[in-house]
C-alpha cells in the first residue's frame, strides 16, 4: 500500500474505483489527474540538479500557413541529439481533436508526452461537457499545460508547441506559438518554429500569399522545410531514397486531414525538381 495515492487508498479493498471518479469534478483532465495522480504529470517529476536535455534527442522544424478556409501544418521527421542525427523519422504533427493540429518542437520525448496528455484534456472536456471547447480554449488549455513544464524546461528539456484550428466564427483557420513558460501569441498567415526556423519563416514571409489554395499552401509548407533544411543541420530535407517524407496536415470545416504519402511524395518530388534549375527556390514577384 506505501506509495498509493490517498484518494484512492481507500477503495482498493472494495474493487470499486475511487470517489473521485464518480465526483461531477472538473472538465479539466490535467486537474483531475493532479489531484488523482500528481507524478503522473510530466512537470511533476524530480529531476537531477543541472541540464539534463543536452543530449536527449530534439525535434526541430515546424511550419504552418493560413489559406481561405483552413490552415495547413508540416514538420520535417529530423532528430538530432547534440551533433548526431538521433532519428531520421520522427513525427512531429499530430490531429489535437476533429478540427485542430498541434505540433512540437524540442526535447522530443516530453513533446510527445505533452501532445498526448494535451489530446486526452480536449477529449476529456468533450465527455464531460457534452461540446467542444472554442479554438481559442483549446489554445488557453494548451498554454496551461507547458506551463507546467517549465520546472523541466529551466533544466534543459524544453517543449515549444505550435497549435492551429479551424474557427467557425471566422470560417478561418488561427495560429497559436508558445514560449518555454507557457506564454501564447496569436500568430497571422503564417508562422514556423525550431532550430531552423528562421530560415523557414523567410521562405514563408516570400512565397505567402493570402489566396492560396490548400493545394498550394501545403506545397508552400514544402518549400519553407526544404528551405530550412538547406541552412539548419538539425532540419532534415525530403529524402527520396528512403521514402521519408514531411508530415503534412490541413484542418478546415470539414475537419483535420493528414496528407497521405504519395501526395506528399508528389509535393517532395515537385520541389526537388524545381530546385535542379533553381537552387534558391522560388522567387517572389517584386511588385
Amino acid at each position: 500500500m506505501e506509495g498509493r495515492s490517498r484518494v484512492a487508498s481507500h477503495d482498493w479493498h472494495t474493487g470499486r474505483l475511487p470517489g473521485l471518479f464518480g465526483d461531477p469534478g472538473t472538465s479539466s483532465f490535467t486537474e483531475f489527474l493532479g489531484a488523482y495522480s500528481p507524478q503522473l504529470l510530466p512537470g511533476r517529476r524530480s529531476l537531477p540538479a543541472g541540464s539534463v536535455g543536452e543530449d536527449l534527442p530534439h525535434a526541430t522544424t515546424i511550419v504552418t500557413v493560413t489559406f481561405p478556409g483552413g490552415v495547413v501544418m508540416a514538420g520535417d521527421r529530423r532528430a538530432t541529439a547534440g551533433h548526431v542525427i538521433a532519428s531520421r523519422d520522427v513525427e512531429k504533427v499530430f490531429r489535437a481533436d476533429e478540427f485542430s493540429a498541434i505540433a512540437m518542437a524540442g526535447t522530443a520525448g516530453i513533446g510527445m508526452e505533452l501532445v498526448r496528455l494535451f489530446q486526452v484534456e480536449l477529449e476529456h472536456y468533450e465527455k464531460r461537457e457534452g461540446r467542444t471547447l472554442s479554438v481559442e480554449g483549446k489554445a488557453n488549455r494548451l498554454a496551461t499545460l507547458v506551463r507546467g513544464n517549465l520546472g523541466m524546461a529551466m533544466q534543459g528539456l524544453a517543449v515549444v508547441p505550435l497549435f492551429a484550428g479551424f474557427d467557425e466564427e471566422v470560417e478561418g483557420g488561427r495560429i497559436f506559438s508558445y514560449d518555454p513558460a507557457g506564454g501564447k501569441y496569436e500568430e497571422r498567415d503564417f508562422h514556423s518554429i525550431g532550430s531552423g526556423s528562421v530560415y523557414a519563416r523567410g521562405a514563408l514571409k516570400k512565397l505567402f500569399r493570402a489566396d492560396l489554395s490548400p493545394e498550394d499552401a501545403a506545397l508552400v509548407c514544402v518549400q519553407a522545410l526544404y528551405d530550412a533544411a538547406d541552412d539548419d543541420s538539425a532540419t532534415g530535407g525530403p529524402d527520396l531514397t528512403r521514402r521519408i517524407f514531411p508530415v503534412v496536415a490541413s484542418v478546415s470545416a470539414d475537419g483535420y486531414r493528414r496528407l497521405g504519402e504519395d501526395e506528399v511524395s508528389a509535393l517532395a518530388q515537385t520541389v526537388v525538381d524545381g530546385r535542379y534549375d533553381s537552387p534558391g527556390g522560388p522567387t517572389a514577384p517584386l511588385r
